[in-house]
């Protein structure tokens, strides 16, 4: 389970066995929500937040945080996914201290 970031109290974090499409998980204080990067014909549409079953989700505010940082570093999330789970590489965790 590698955690990706760490955003002002936010952790966005991969599950090990996770499934397509590209998405992150975030936590915050116990709850949890999740936001998959979709693309269609190789090309970036949104950042779709979804509820994970069994977890409280996130409050709007910290949505509304995550869609920014998943917008932001939307290509290293990607590259990540890639060196996680295709080649089994190691991720190391980032501390984001600007805000976005």
């Amino acid at each position: 389970m590698p955690k990706l970031y760490e955003y002002f109290g936010l952790i966005i974090l991969f599950y090990s066995n996770e499934h397509e499409p590209i998405h992150v998980h975030c936590k915050y204080q116990g709850k949890e929500s999740k936001a998959d990067i979709i693309f269609e014909n190789g090309k970036f549409i949104e950042v779709r937040i979804s509820e994970v079953r069994g977890k409280a989700p996130l409050d709007s505010q910290n949505l509304k945080k995550i869609k920014r940082v998943v917008e932001a570093y939307r290509d290293d999330i990607v590259r990540k996914w890639v060196d996680f789970f295709v080649y089994n590489k190691v991720i190391e965790t980032e501390v984001i201290t600007k805000k976005l």
